[in-house]
């Protein structure tokens, strides 16, 4: 069993976008409520960890920004945009989840723990460098990544985004440079319109941003097929000293946002060919944050599939537990998937996929 770290606080439950809103503290609190049944969160660390200053937020956003959302604590219910509404603490919330990657990271490098999944909120992958929107106030990816390159002197860094949205966010902080590869999975056209297939970065970060936009209503097959030929060849091809995942759970079967169609068995296989390929390219140094996901059970599942896999075995009692069967089956996929085709054609001018 891998020293799996769990990343988890009840001030993210803080952050109250307003009645209605899909974000909502719901969405970690079925988490937090499976993993204390029967004690199962025990069988992972829960380090302590606090939140990220100024100074760490501004590796990667504009001072402007980080004042506009600091000047928003204490205040009820403002919109920073359509999308985006923040409540008295969530200022603070944000601060403590990008805390959490900075900690993960940094215990992770340290030996502490092997691998990581941060059950937090607000999500981030959409916050740009001068913008908060899509639900998310900071990007905790991007700030984390840009702090693992000054403290810890990373030169290569992999972000996997399997959001069913695309992390424009992500890609506008890295897409101009290689010390960090961005790959994303993601429905097209969609909120929030960036991640054609095209978009493959610029200057010295050209090839180092990998899109592949997906038409929606893809399951368990094509995602797996997606990892096996695209993703885990181009993580073995660039080498990096660490890998991130933006775990968007919106791509499951029943989510109010999405169409797509993927199982806990499709978040199980995706997770396991990360921590494999992780294994294989950098001690197995990978780090998971939640972004989104909003239908319940699925996000509850999800979640306990990405442990499964993390820890290296199965959850009792949970329906979560990926067979030998399905196992096979997602190995051997040969789903359809001309957005994969296409995204291997563009993807071969650069890495040997």
């Amino acid at each position: 069993m891998r020293r799996t770290a769990i990343y988890r606080d009840e001030f993210f439950l803080q952050h109250q976008p307003g009645y209605g809103h899909p974000e909502s503290p719901d969405r970690l609190r079925v988490i937090y409520e499976a993993l204390d049944k029967d004690g199962l969160g025990d069988r992972f660390v829960r380090p302590q960890f606090g939140p990220a200053d100024a100074d760490v937020l501004r590796l990667n956003h504009s001072a402007a920004l980080v004042a506009r959302v600091a000047a928003t604590q204490g205040h009820e219910t403002i919109a920073l945009d359509a999308d985006t509404h923040v409540s008295a603490r969530s200022h603070e919330a944000a601060c403590l989840a990008v805390g959490a990657l900075v900690d993960g990271i940094r215990r992770i490098f340290a030996g502490e723990i092997d691998n990581a999944f941060c059950l937090v909120r607000p999500p981030g992958h959409h916050a740009e460098q001068e913008n908060a929107m899509g639900f998310c106030l900071y990007n905790n990816v991007a700030v984390a990544a840009r702090w693992a390159m000054r403290e810890l002197g990373l030169k290569r860094i992999m972000i996997v985004d399997w959001d069913l949205h695309h992390g424009n966010g992500t890609q506008e902080s890295f897409h101009d440079m290689k010390e960090v590869l961005y790959l994303s999975t993601h429905k097209y056209p969609y909120y929030p319109g960036t991640g054609a297939a095209l978009e493959n970065g610029m200057d010295k970060g050209e090839g180092y941003t990998v899109n592949v936009p997906l038409p929606g209503g893809q399951g368990d097959l094509e995602y797996a097929r997606i990892f096996n030929e695209l993703v885990v060849p181009v993580a073995r091809a660039y080498q990096p000293e660490l890998i991130l995942i933006s775990c968007g759970f919106d791509i499951c079967k029943g989510d109010p946002l999405g169409d797509m169609q993927v199982t806990p068995d499709g978040i199980a296989w995706m997770t396991r060919k990360m921590v494999e390929a992780a294994a294989e390219v950098c001690g197995g140094r990978l780090l998971v944050t939640l972004e989104g996901g909003y239908y319940l059970n699925a996000l509850r599942n999800g979640a306990l599939a990405v442990l499964a896999e993390l820890s290296g075995e199965p959850i009792a009692g949970w329906p979560v537990n990926l067979s030998a069967e399905k196992a096979e089956q997602l190995a051997k996929t040969k789903a359809p998937c001309p957005a994969l085709d296409y995204a291997l054609l563009l993807a071969r001018e650069f890495w040997p996929v």
